[in-house]
């Protein structure tokens, strides 16, 4: 602990009450890299239902973490806190600094401090015996210095408009959209972050069951669905709960970030997003991503007039997961982010504006080391896999339109097809298709398919995925035939299809076609969410029956 002796080093003391507060110190603490003559000390300041998980990612990583009355003990050269709530005043240090916290100042709740203002705002928190307790108050915009000097003079004089670190930071990490997306498995899928903040007006108290429904009325061959929620929210519910609330939603393919870094890896790899009231949508809108409303009624917490009124204003309103692809579609804002420039300044400038504000606090020179933002980690959250799948089939002559939904979508279907060894018993015993992968090699590729097919007496079509373009099929009544699944090629890229769906569209077709062997080979152009490809199907020859799988 620091003790003030000639040699101690000066002391930093990140001062946090909840988890979300605690994220946005982490992203500002890069203006001290490279700097081995500061020391680092976080406290979990009291008072909050909100900061049990916080210590955990300290722990991971190894963080010099104090008890908060062990750290009123102390003098700290310098206290950095993100919220002015809680007992700050009470920590002893030479300076000290309130961070941006959030995306503005959009929501006032009504149990606490003044009547209509929001806490970074408010007189209540930012003042002490009539003076402001922080020696620097950092905003993210020249808005919000205007809104700070209308209700809190005395605190707008020591105000600095710093721009967003995690802004900048998720900026900087649009570079690696790609790869995020890869990890998420998006591929060439709408990918929809639907944004929750916490509460009782929040998305996910009025309309628990939307992630639901987006994830069973979505085509999954079209759409990807992630679910932000804000960290209070985790906080309050626990991470267990949580995932047990959400327990159908996620076995249909909805995905859970972190709330720590995660949230903000897939806001970069996110194609539009589905929001409540919550600022969160103001980050997305600032990429460039497509903001729909939830259809927000309305309540006590939006303030009007705010960046997220205004952003909200301006979104097209969500009326069903049926309706959300033509909403997509029809979204007239060419330019997303210009819905947000009432939030954030100086792009790209938030660190070094933030590390020569905090050094001249502590009184030393600021290294002269480059800053630049951590890149956000690629997601790591679990995608369990679809194993069991309802399908939709539109057949016109050797056209073949196909979507595909997880088994309880409800919806009517033309079949359903499963993942053989992966599914459930009850799921691969109501598919009509079955298919598989290569696997330990113990079968041919016939011989697996005429053991499915004697096993599992519904099957009407067992598939052999062989590779991602060929597959062999063998029909109950037809076949066996070979289905050669090409990429789809223009404009320099390489798009293909789920070998699954292929073998769908080909059972379709036979449906349709009762006496196919007249037609072979047959070419069928089989559109699959954003992907068309010609397909052929043609009798099966040694090549593909006797291939090991």
């Amino acid at each position: 602990m620091p003790d003030h002796g000639r040699n101690q080093k000066p002391s930093v003391l990140l001062a946090f009450r909840s988890a979300v507060a605690l994220h946005r110190l982490l992203d500002v603490l890069p203006v001290f890299e490279g700097d081995p003559r500061i020391e680092r000390w976080f406290t979990l300041v009291p008072g909050s239902r909100f900061g049990a998980d916080a210590l955990a990612v300290l722990d991971r990583a190894g963080a010099r973490v104090v008890d908060f009355d062990e750290a009123r003990g102390r003098r700290f050269d310098l206290i950095l806190s993100t919220s002015p709530k809680g007992a700050l005043t009470s920590l002893s240090g030479r300076a000290r600094a309130l961070l941006p916290h959030g995306a503005g100042f959009n929501k006032a709740l009504g149990d606490e401090g003044s009547p209509g203002l929001p806490s970074g705002l408010d007189p209540a928190y930012l003042l002490a015996a009539g003076e402001p307790w922080a020696d620097l108050h950092g905003l993210g915009h020249h808005e919000q210095l205007a809104r700070l000097t209308e209700f809190c003079p005395p605190a707008a004089a020591r105000a600095v408009v710093v721009g967003d670190p995690t802004l900048d930071r998720m900026r900087e990490s649009t570079g690696r959209r790609d790869a995020y997306r890869r990890r998420l498995g998006a591929g060439d899928r709408t990918l929809l972050a639907v944004l929750t903040t916490w509460g009782p007006e929040g998305l996910l108290a009025r309309r628990h069951g939307l992630p639901l429904e987006l994830a069973l009325h979505l085509p999954v061959d079209d759409y990807l669905v992630a679910l932000v929620v804000h960290p209070n929210e985790v906080s309050a519910r626990t991470p267990f709960d949580l995932a047990e609330q959400l327990g159908p939603a996620l076995r249909a393919g909805l995905l859970l970030p972190s709330p720590h870094q995660e949230w903000a890896s897939v806001l970069v790899a996110a194609d539009a997003v589905l929001t409540d009231h919550g600022s969160t949508a103001l980050y997305a809108a600032a990429l460039g991503r497509t903001v729909v409303l939830d259809g927000y009624d309305g309540g006590s917490e939006l303030l009007p007039g705010t960046p997220m009124a205004r952003l909200l204003a301006a979104a097209p309103r969500f009326t069903g997961a049926a309706d959300l692809p033509g909403l997509l579609r029809a979204a007239t804002v060419p330019d997303p982010a210009r819905l947000a420039v009432d939030a954030f300044a100086r792009p790209g400038e938030a660190l070094g504006l933030l590390r020569a504000e905090l050094y001249r606090l502590l009184g030393l020179a600021p290294p002269r080391t480059p800053l630049t933002p951590a890149l956000l980690p690629d997601p790591v959250l679990s995608r369990p896999a679809v194993a069991a799948l309802s399908v939709r089939a539109e057949v016109d002559g050797a056209r073949v339109r196909l979507e595909r939904f997880p088994v309880a979508t409800g919806l009517p279907v033309h079949h359903r097809s499963a993942h053989h060894g992966a599914a459930g018993l009850t799921e691969q015993r109501s598919a009509e298709v079955l298919w598989r992968r290569p696997g330990t090699g113990r079968w041919s590729a016939a011989g697996w398919a005429a053991h499915v097919l004697d096993e599992l007496p519904g099957c009407r079509l067992a598939a052999a995925l062989l590779s991602p373009e060929l597959c062999l099929l063998v029909h109950r009544r037809h076949g066996p035939f070979a289905l050669h699944v090409p990429p789809h090629r223009a404009d320099g890229r390489i798009r293909r299809i789920d070998p699954a769906a292929a073998a769908s569209a080909a059972y379709a077709w036979l449906a349709a076609h009762p006496r196919p062997a007249g037609a072979l080979p047959v070419g069928l152009d089989c559109t699959v969410g954003p992907v068309t490809t010609r397909l052929e199907l043609a009798a099966a020859g040694p090549a593909e029956l006797d291939a090991e799988f």
